[in-house]
């Protein structure tokens, strides 16, 4: 079969006075209000706390200093009731911003004890009366947190409530190889690459991930698309959740297909994955499908390049004559049927290509420069048409450029 030039996939400080947000505040002339600010705060309540005061405009301090007290159980009741409310609900978004991690199973405690130890929190104690008031016990989430070291006591206990910690994109493009996403994990994840290959190539735990029993790896089921992901992923996490993609991907109604087609689901795949690497021009996926298709049912072998590139284990800029005879199970020019297994991983229109390839009596196509492909149902259509490419490339090549 006539072959594209590439088979790779396409590319298709500040002072940590206060704290933000509102909260709830206290009544005057209510002792239990007033007990819980002074439990709250005990002693540390100092200057900087007038201040803060000030600047949420209590009217405690002024720009010539603390004013005389007249009242003074008045006050001192209301100068630790406005502490509390200023611990709460006011703060400066030009704090320095910090990760905290809080792991899987921490305590309310531990979590403070990172809080204070990053600085977030000033006054962990009466923080820890807080959020245990507010529940946080039952409901602190873990994970990898960015927060300002002015945070709101409020903030923050929405924040580990929520569960929503710092995010990344993770984008695996259609076509790739299980080898070359690993690389891609190591760089952008920090997940060590052999780490990865070893998660996708426990059987334990692709079995327990419900992937075919043929499947010797994850190759094929590691869904392309772009990934919202924890700043710290693991690589068994990550092989879960990219074949948990896949299966969500899975349309219902595929299955009857698959049975139509008398094809399990791995060899579907692998199709699928012959496919992606093939298509540089999506309209060309059905027809692609029908050829391989047509050879799989008159027994002919596929002769398909990116199976040759694949059983190299390296991407081939070009597939040449000398490669064919390249001794593994995945070179279809050597072997009848499908590969062992995919050799790349399909996107969902290569997968529906699969299933739902054209009705064409195709046996042979070859790529031209652009991309496209011409058909052929006959050998001599086919060496037609691999002459016709190859003179449209020596024309190209003619032509002189543009600006010359």
């Amino acid at each position: 079969m006539g072959r594209a030039l590439h088979d790779g996939a396409r590319a298709p400080g500040g002072a940590r006075n206060g704290r933000l947000g509102p909260g709830p505040q206290g009544r005057r002339g209510r002792p239990g209000r007033d007990a819980l600010a002074a439990a709250l705060l005990g002693r540390e309540a100092g200057i900087g706390h007038v201040r803060a005061i000030a600047d949420c405009g209590l009217g405690i301090a002024d720009s010539k200093g603390v004013r005389p007290i007249r009242n003074p159980k008045s006050e001192i009741r209301n100068l630790l009731v406005g502490t509390l409310i200023a611990a709460l609900g006011c703060g400066s978004p030009d704090g320095s911003r910090v990760t905290v991690t809080i792991p899987a199973g921490a305590t309310l405690d531990a979590a403070i004890d990172s809080l204070a130890a990053n600085g977030v929190l000033d006054h962990p104690g009466p923080f820890r009366l807080y959020a245990k008031l507010r529940g946080l016990a039952g409901s602190l989430k873990s994970g990898v947190y960015l927060l300002r070291q002015d945070e709101s006591w409020n903030d923050v206990i929405a924040t580990l409530e929520r569960g929503r910690g710092v995010e990344q994109r993770f984008t695996v493009r259609e076509g790739l190889r299980l080898a070359e996403i690993a690389q891609l994990a190591q760089a952008q994840l920090r997940i060590p690459r052999d780490s990865f290959l070893e998660a996708a190539e426990d059987s334990a735990l692709l079995a327990g991930l419900g992937l075919p029993q043929e499947a010797s790896s994850a190759e094929g089921y590691l869904f392309p698309t772009t990934y919202v992901l924890p700043l710290r992923i693991g690589a068994r996490e990550l092989v879960r959740v990219m074949t948990h993609e896949f299966s969500a991907t899975w349309s219902p109604e595929w299955q009857a297909r698959l049975d139509s087609l008398r094809f399990s689901r791995h060899e579907l795949v692998t199709l699928a994955s012959i496919i992606e690497a093939e298509v540089r021009y999506d309209p060309d996926r059905p027809f692609i499908s029908a050829v391989y298709q047509n050879r799989l049912r008159r027994g002919m072998r596929l002769e398909a390049d990116p199976t040759v590139s694949y059983a190299y284990g390296r991407r081939l800029k070009r597939v040449w004559h000398k490669n064919l005879a390249v001794r593994s199970s995945y070179n279809t020019y050597l072997h009848t049927g499908l590969p062992p297994g995919p050799i790349a991983q399909p996107g969902r229109a290569s997968l529906a290509a699969a299933l739902y390839p054209a009705n064409v009596p195709f046996l042979y196509f070859v790529a031209q420069s652009d991309g496209k492909h011409i058909f052929s149902t006959t050998y001599p259509e086919h060496l037609a048409a691999i002459k016709r490419v190859k003179e449209m490339r020596r024309a190209a090549r003619a032509s002189p450029r543009l600006g010359r």
